[in-house]
């Protein structure tokens, strides 16, 4: 490929990637530009090289097996700043939770998502299906096939993954053995007489105590 064409291909590349509302796959820009798919990911590691020396405030980033245009890290500050000030839309902490057990776990079917949170999930998945993070997957083989659910493209692109294998380990987020000992040796000690309980204070108000979830921006 001589100079002329490699620069029509990166423009060409560079332009499908503005135009598409969601990630290319590779593939895809192999076939336009009659490349090899290879040459493809080395391309578009020299544009991200060429905007990173020239301060750009974007990127190209590699999400939900494509490619797609995305801001800078260092403004993000800025963009959350643009995006979400004034909204209030967020995902409710038990809508964060559940998200985070079908992520780990899909596919999963209602009634297991139920089982692990101890409580009724339906108005919870509704809402996660409705803003696109999860989605019917299949049916399980069971009396009934009840429905399974797994997380969609959104889910990777709003998290900015490739796939699910970057998710973090769970293990990063289980205290280590001491902790948990430490954890047990309080729960078995003797509770303070009903006298001094009524010493504490005060109960939180209802929803006092909640957390907010993420924003539910890009």
């Amino acid at each position: 490929m001589n100079l002329s064409e490699d620069r029509e291909a990166r423009a060409a590349i560079e332009a499908v990637i503005m135009a598409a509302v969601e990630p290319v796959p590779p593939a895809v820009l192999a076939q336009l530009v009659e490349l090899p798919t290879a040459r493809i990911g080395e391309i578009c590691d020299e544009l991200v090289a060429e905007y990173e020396r020239e301060g750009r405030g974007f990127t190209i980033g590699r999400v939900a097996g494509g490619y797609r245009y995305q801001t800078h890290f260092d403004a993000y500050p800025y963009v959350e700043r643009f995006v979400l000030e004034g909204q209030s839309v967020r995902l409710s902490g038990p809508a964060l939770e559940t998200l985070a057990i079908v992520a780990y776990k899909q596919p999963i079917s209602r009634a297991q998502l139920s089982a692990i949170r101890g409580v009724n999930v339906d108005a919870t998945l509704k809402t996660l299906v409705a803003r696109g993070y999860v989605e019917e997957i299949g049916h399980e083989a069971t009396p009934g096939n009840p429905v399974l659910f797994g997380t969609t493209t959104m889910f990777l692109e709003r998290l900015g993954l490739d796939s699910l294998d970057q998710l973090p380990a769970l293990g990063d987020f289980v205290p280590d053995a001491s902790v948990v000992e430490a954890l047990e040796r309080g729960l078995r000690m003797p509770h303070p007489p009903a006298d001094a309980q009524r010493d504490t204070e005060p109960a939180l108000e209802p929803g006092a105590a909640s957390g907010e979830g993420l924003h539910d921006g890009p």
